[in-house]
C-alpha cells in the first residue's frame, strides 16, 4: 500500500483504485484538540485540491483539501461522533474519506514520507 502526502497536510492511502484520505499528525497538532468534522456526502464527484471536508478545533475551523480527483465511495461517519479521534489516530482510524480515483497520475505530484518530513521540519 503506497502511502503519500500533500502540501496542505493531508495522507493518501493508495489501495487498488481507492484512495483513502485523512489529515496528518503534524496537521492535527496544529490544529489543537479537534471539536467538529464535516464530511462529504457519498457519491459527491472531488477535484484535486478541491475542499473535501471541514474540522474544526477550538482554536480554528480548517478545510480538508482532497490531493486527487474522484468520486467519494465511503466516509468515516465514526468521526462525526467522536471528531477527538483526528487528535488520538489521525494517520490511522481517524481517515476522513475514499475516493475511486479518476486520475491516479495525480498521486505523482504527492510526496513520500521522507519528503513530507522534510517539507514539515
Amino acid at each position: 500500500m503506497t502511502v503519500k502526502y500533500s502540501k496542505d497536510h493531508e495522507w493518501v492511502k493508495v489501495d487498488g483504485d481507492i484512495a483513502t484520505i485523512g489529515i496528518t499528525n503534524h496537521a492535527q497538532e496544529q490544529l489543537g484538540d479537534v471539536v467538529f468534522v464535516e464530511l462529504p456526502a457519498v457519491g459527491k464527484k472531488v477535484e484535486k485540491d478541491s475542499e473535501g471536508a471541514v474540522v474544526e478545533s477550538v482554536k480554528a475551523a480548517s478545510e480538508v483539501y482532497v490531493p486527487v480527483s474522484g468520486e467519494v465511495v465511503e466516509v468515516n461517519s465514526e468521526l462525526e461522533g467522536d471528531p477527538a479521534m483526528v487528535n488520538r489516530d489521525a494517520e490511522g482510524g481517524a481517515w476522513f474519506m475514499k475516493v475511486k480515483l479518476s486520475d491516479p497520475s495525480e498521486l505523482d505530484g504527492l510526496m513520500d514520507k521522507a519528503a513530507y518530513d522534510k517539507f514539515t521540519a
